[in-house]
């Protein structure tokens, strides 16, 4: 039996949550919906209002008074009952970054939303011609020649030398509040607020590198091989623009699989739409909210939304008819089912993704399916009655860009991880080392640019980048459950639950319904039977 002051205490906390709902659900919409709309119009105005939203939500969690009380309630261990208990964690979590100095807080949110304002709008020149990201994707992946490709390249960095001062500056503003906080700097402050030990992100990175290295390695030979002969160089020649991306964190097609001819003159709205229509997770209620194709100032890259946690979520887009955005479209769809199918019976604070790397891995594991042979077959070729004949590549080119990406990830953590620790030091150099050692892509002569600076999550989505990773191993892990245990395949991974609905079933009942009742850790258990694990990632692509 519970004694009286556990229930008193689940009481007070009870009325606590309840007035803080009050003050944080209507701003929270507020500056969700404000944020989506200046994303869309580059508007300054709108990223002015939304930065004074969240310095008001940041008033809100910063009091110091109600941060007592959940530390105290913490500390008690007499909040027993699971609901109010999650609540409490999720919350305190939440005020204990707010507990910087307050003029910090505002002076590091404003600075942030201009910054993001300036790279929304920027656009890259190519012999004085404005271009936008998708032109200059279009030209690495698809020209032959060196000296367009180096341009293209050198355009895309140009917006680093931009605004690396004000990265360096909001990178040491970050830092202050974290050793405010009494962290070591803001990449540990911020995975352990996300409820992650930062050293066991790092073995678990070790052992991923130990995992993908030899197979990588023996990728990259195959790459460079091909690549040489491509643009008819040495492979001594080769330089980094000719590794059809910006940042080689896709992977060059090497296997000669033209995706993009799949995809050429398709409907992908209505692709989408179908497919996951036919898992028993509809979709077109999020589509028709959406903003999804190119316009005059409008951010050039995609997320999705949840405005509100009841149900209102969007997504934006710049969507052509190719490989990229299809891909991107399941994905930003697999966040988008995420949130839609979350059950707005709980709480507030507890109707959201378990973690952000657990809505990563539902949108990875639907955005790999446009390289999935037999996805292919079924949502894209059947409807014109033709048949695959290279499946094989197909999967070939899957395994490629996987450890491609898993090394590109490793940069980006590592990278992060030792900026806060010294934002100082030579970071130009730093980014280089990183990227000869993971991805063994050369510096190009005697470069010396903060060429790190051109990633937008750098400067706007710092120490989240390692997420991108948990999630693809996560994936992995879901893709081999439910086409085992749900599917009952013996060959999981050749499961793509087309017209299976038990498989939206089972992604409601186990993964999108329990919100943040559990701790990643925890919900990952509940719904595989494992902890996290990179067993299933070696399995399906080392």
């Amino acid at each position: 039996m519970r004694s009286f002051i556990t229930s008193k205490m689940e009481k007070k906390l009870i009325t606590f949550i309840n007035k803080l709902e009050s003050k944080i659900i209507p701003p929270t919409i507020e500056c969700n919906r404000v944020t989506h709309e200046a994303n869309i119009t580059g508007k300054k105005e709108l990223f002015d209002k939304a930065a004074e939203l969240r310095v008001k939500l940041a008033g809100v969690y910063a009091n110091k008074k109600d941060y007592v009380t959940l530390k105290n309630l913490i500390e008690s261990g007499q909040v027993e009952d699971d609901i109010i208990r999650r609540q409490l964690e999720v919350i305190y979590l939440n005020y204990k970054w707010y507990q910087a100095d307050n003029k910090m807080l505002k002076a590091l949110i404003k600075a942030e939303a201009n910054l993001e304002n300036r790279y929304t709008s920027y656009r890259a020149r190519i012999d004085g011609n404005r271009v936008a990201d998708n032109e200059i994707d279009e030209i690495l992946k698809n020209s032959t020649d060196s000296e367009l490709l180096e341009k293209a390249w050198l355009a895309s960095k140009e917006i680093g030398n931009e605004f690396v001062e004000d990265i360096i500056k909001i990178v040491k503003m970050r830092n202050d509040i974290a050793i405010d906080l009494g962290y070591s700097n803001f990449h540990e402050m911020s995975l352990k607020l996300n409820e992650q030990e930062p050293i066991d992100i790092l073995r678990l990175f070790d052992k991923l590198d130990e995992l993908t290295k030899p197979a990588f390695m023996a990728q990259k030979e195959t790459i460079d091989s091909y690549l040489a002969a491509h643009y008819g160089i040495s492979r001594k020649e080769l330089k980094p623009w000719h590794y059809h991306d910006k940042y080689f964190q896709e992977g060059p097609e090497i296997y000669k699989v033209k995706f993009d001819n799949y995809f050429k003159g398709r409907d992908i709205l209505k692709v989408c739409a179908q497919y996951f229509r036919n898992l028993g997770l509809r979709v077109d209620d999020i589509l028709s909210n959406s903003d999804l194709y190119e316009k005059e100032g409008k951010n050039q890259h995609a997320y999705c939304a949840d405005i509100n946690h009841e149900g209102d979520v969007r997504i934006l887009a710049n969507i052509k008819d190719d490989t990229y955005w299809m891909e991107t479209m399941l994905h930003e769809l697999g966040h988008g089912v995420y949130s839609k199918y979350n059950n707005m019976a709980l709480p507030y604070h507890l109707r959201d993704a378990a973690h952000s790397f657990v809505t990563e891995a539902i949108a990875n594991m639907f955005g790999r399916f446009c390289y999935h042979p037999e996805w292919l077959q079924t949502n894209i070729c059947n409807s014109e009655g033709t048949k695959i004949k290279n499946a094989a590549k197909i999967y070939k080119s899957l395994v490629l860009k996987q450890l491609v990406v898993s090394r590109w990830i490793q940069v980006m953590f590592r990278f992060e991880m030792k900026m806060y620790e010294d934002p100082d030091q030579d970071l130009n150099s730093l980014w280089w080392r990183l990227v000869e050692k993971y991805q063994m892509i050369k510096k190009p002569g005697r470069r010396n640019s903060p060429d790190y600076a051109a990633k937008i999550h750098v400067a706007l989505y710092p120490c989240y980048y390692h997420n991108y990773l948990l999630g693809e191993l996560l994936a992995s892990q879901l893709h081999h459950y439910i086409g085992k245990e749900i599917s009952g395949s013996k060959k999981p991974f050749k499961e793509h639950f087309t017209d299976k609905p038990e498989t939206g079933a089972y992604l409601i009942e186990k993964v999108f319904k329990p919100g943040k009742c559990y701790r990643w850790d925890n919900l990952i258990e509940h719904a595989t039977g494992e902890n996290l694990t990179a067993k299933y990632y070696s399995m399906q692509f080392v």
